[in-house]
């Protein structure tokens, strides 16, 4: 108990020194200054993101789907003997 109260409080005391310590160029970003462009595409990649990742879990989740009902029909196919 004592080590994950020693483990919690070091990490929230990094974490509370090292907010200023990147703070240091006036809030810009990697990129340099926010501006609405890079805002847009930023954007625009996150939307374009989730909608890759639920059409290839849609995709994936159809492939298995496929795959359990072969196996479901070959084992009744071994079972009954046809």
């Amino acid at each position: 108990m004592k080590a994950l109260f020693a483990l919690a409080l070091s990490t929230v005391c990094s974490l509370a020194l090292a907010a200023p310590a990147l703070a240091h160029d006036n809030g810009e970003g990697l990129l340099g200054e926010t501006n609405d462009k890079i805002i847009t595409f930023f954007s625009l990649g996150v939307v374009c993101f989730f909608i890759f990742v639920v059409c290839f879990g849609s995709w994936l989740q159809g492939r298995l789907e496929k795959r359990k009902q072969a196996r479901k029909a070959a084992e009744l196919q071994q079972r009954i003997g046809w």
